[in-house]
């Protein structure tokens, strides 16, 4: 029987959401106070898009933009969703195919997650490097 972990195993459940007429200057407050570097942009109350600080970057300094400007202005939408029972593998695929570093999950219409390449990179590592270890000792 294959070993498959699921993305529910692995995704980070706090996710960070801030109403899309917030200033940036706001999203970058809500960055820091959760240690995160991205946060889910709603709109009337459902996420609509998502901001990193990439975009804050290239969208707002990089333009001469003030931190006035309204989130839902720089964020990139729609947000890519990916189910919590979906394995890593297809997590993987999803990244790669839409060139994006994250994915949030969505279970019966509702946002309870989100996978980053970093995670993904992780968990695979430390499953290999258990994979080798029990290989090891038989």
């Amino acid at each position: 029987m294959p070993l498959t972990l699921k993305v529910r195993d692995v995704m980070d459940t706090k996710v960070v959401q801030i109403d899309g007429k917030k200033p940036v200057s706001e999203v970058i407050k809500a960055m820091l106070d959760n240690n995160v570097w991205s946060v889910v942009v709603t709109v009337d109350g459902l996420p609509t898009g998502v901001i990193t600080e990439r975009d804050i970057i290239r969208r707002v300094i990089a333009k001469g933009l003030t931190l006035s400007v309204k989130a839902q202005d720089i964020m990139t939408s729609p947000i890519i969703t990916i189910s919590p029972d979906a394995s890593l593998g297809e997590a993987m695929a999803k990244m790669v195919e839409k060139n994006i570093r994250r994915l949030f999950v969505v279970e019966k219409g509702k946002l309870i997650g989100r996978i980053t390449q970093t995670e993904l990179f992780e968990n695979n590592l430390n499953v290999m490097m258990t994979l080798s270890s029990i290989r090891h000792q038989l």
